[in-house]
């Protein structure tokens, strides 16, 4: 290695930083530090940098390392570098880069560590552990810092506040968001900021909850910002109130500070389409156009969407020839709606045609593109065509989801086509995908509608039992009627334990027409014994239930006598 006095010599003549960061990154690269504090590694070879050091290049040294240890060694080194000649120390950049270097790496208690030992643990700082945290999905540790950061700063910690409210909105815990939001109005040690309003907002809205979101929007103490008013306005859309999202939009018009971008005109236009208020949506854009703000992928996107699904595929296409001749590329985003749009106006070989016209161009259709035209498929009873393009997928390297199976085994299932129902569950894990309960579900209840399936029903529900999945309401009674049906007493009785015993109710719908076979097969005893588990239950009208039992008995007493006279 060259003498460090020449060394520095050199470098001083440099005049390109990131020439020197490179330089610099070349010998931590070399010395390599695997852990946070690596023993026999020298970090005299970085000494012949110390005349260079700065803020500036120590940041920029610092988040240019794909190693947080190569990151940490040098900011370590720097922390006291031999020589220093312009007295060089750390600022609160270089201590920010670090710690978000470190903690991108989830490496929190190390940089928790770092800042405690240099006495930096501030508000600031600990809102970046609390983030961190919550990303990870400890919220009980970002509470724990959130409460440090309140002690340090004597509770001025707005910074830790907003984190936290972050974290705590990200993870749908927005009653106990509510709890810290108003802890800081009461304590008024800090004013909330807009983060703080916008947050809550968010979290509101997130929940669906929108006149919560709207009364903390009418309260803020302060005026609300682009961000504040794209929140709401996206709140209103998604409920589908587009009234009250135009009336956020002509508050934030009549204000001076504040005017509307390319998001709020897009989501706009998106919750016009989506409502199928397409001359809304129209009229939204050519005044996007008329203020200045040019529409981009997002929003010709959103148009695009909202006309092929109310089946104006041909206005679709024009529409889609503008975008790209204002510079805008198409996306699947963009083939996807059309393939929709195609779909609704019930053109599926067209739609399969453009599906092909997708993967020539290499536009490589994603799952949810196939998944368009398998449902389209679907709701024809075109289940060769559904399947086909479900194995055609999987050539593809994609993997179907299981909805668009469960579309499939319903186009099977009503075409009476069971046993193919039953050969595609099986090899679904072969195609990457597992069965849900809905797969079973459909299929078992449809083999318990036909006549002498309940083996291959009873094949299924061990294998739906293996695969973790529970009965439910709906396939109990499936069940029932379909052991029934097939004469199998023993069975039905088993069936009505287990529903009484789990709290299910044995409608009396479905009592009458097990009593009624029951009775007709002279299993009058086995009647009054579904009775009597029936009449267990409080939510059942015993009565009505007796009633049926004895018309049964009655019936079947009738015929018995008959057959006597006869005879």
């Amino acid at each position: 290695m060259a003498a460090p006095g020449r060394s520095l010599a050199n470098i001083s003549q440099i005049p390109d930083q990131s020439i020197l960061v490179t330089s610099i990154t070349s010998v931590i690269q070399r010395l390599n530090p695997q852990n946070p504090s690596p023993k026999n590694i020298s970090s005299q070879p970085l000494d012949q940098f110390s005349l260079c050091l700065g803020s500036n290049l120590v940041t920029k040294v610092i988040y240019e390392q794909t190693n947080p240890y190569h990151a940490l060694f040098f900011f370590n080194w720097a922390s006291n570098p031999n020589p220093n000649p312009n007295k060089y120390h750390h600022t609160t950049r270089c201590y920010a880069a670090i710690t978000d270097v470190l903690l991108s790496h989830s490496l929190i208690s190390i940089a928790a560590s770092l800042l405690k030992n240099s006495n930096k643990l501030s508000d600031f700082f600990i809102s970046k552990l609390i983030k961190a945290y919550g990303d990870r999905g400890n919220v009980k540790a970002a509470i724990f810092w959130f409460h440090q950061a309140k002690q340090i700063e004597n509770g001025a910690c707005l910074y830790s506040y907003n984190s936290l409210l972050g974290v705590l909105v990200r993870v749908n815990s927005i009653k106990l968001a509510e709890e810290f939001f108003h802890q800081i109005v009461k304590e008024n040690v800090v004013p909330p900021d807009v983060s703080t309003y916008t947050t809550m907002i968010r979290g509101y809205c997130k929940m669906g909850m929108i006149e919560h979101a709207k009364k903390v929007f009418d309260v803020m103490t302060i005026k609300p910002n682009l961000l504040a008013y794209n929140t709401m306005i996206n709140g209103f859309c998604k409920k589908g109130d587009m009234e009250s999202a135009r009336l956020i939009f002509d508050r934030m018009m009549s204000g001076e500070d504040c005017l509307p971008n390319h998001v709020t005109y897009t989501t706009l236009i998106d919750g016009y389409c989506k409502k199928g208020e397409l001359e809304e949506a129209n009229k939204c854009m050519n005044e996007m156009m008329n203020g200045g703000c040019r529409p981009n992928e997002w929003t010709y996107n959103a148009m695009i969407y909202g006309l092929c699904i109310n089946g104006r595929v041909d206005e679709a296409k024009m529409l889609m020839a503008k975008m790209r001749l204002n510079g805008f590329k198409d996306n699947v985003s963009t083939h996807k709606s059309m393939l929709k749009g195609l779909c609704v106006v019930g053109k599926f070989d067209q739609a399969v045609g453009y599906l092909r016209n997708m993967i020539e161009a290499n536009m490589n259709p994603d799952v949810k593109s196939y998944e368009v035209v398998v449902n389209g498929f679907g709701k024809i009873g075109k289940s060769d065509e559904a399947i086909s393009l479900l194995k055609e997928m999987r050539a593809r390297g994609l993997k179907p989801t299981v909805f668009s199976f469960n579309a499939v085994f319903r186009i099977l299932v009503e075409n009476g086509e069971l046993d193919r129902a039953i050969l595609l569950l099986k090899q679904m894990p072969q195609m990457d995908c597992l069965p849900n309960f809905m797969s079973y579900n459909t299929i078992i209840c449809g083999l318990c509608m036909a006549k002498g399936r309940m083996q291959d029903v009873e094949d299924l529900v061990d294998c739906m039992i293996r695969s973790g999945h529970n009965f439910d309401f709906t396939m109990y009674s499936c069940l029932l009627k379909g052991y029934c049906e097939e004469g199998n007493v023993e069975n039905v009785m088993r069936i009505a334990h287990e529903m009484v015993t789990k709290k299910y109710v044995i409608g009396l719908e479905s009592f009458s027409v097990l009593v009624k076979q029951l009775c007709a097969k002279g299993k009058v005893t086995e009647a009054e014994k579904l009775f009597d588990m029936c009449s267990r239950c409080p939510a059942v009208d015993v009565d009505s239930y007796r009633r049926v039992l004895d018309q049964q008995i009655c019936i079947r007493s009738s015929s018995c006598s008959n057959y006597g006279e006869n005879r």
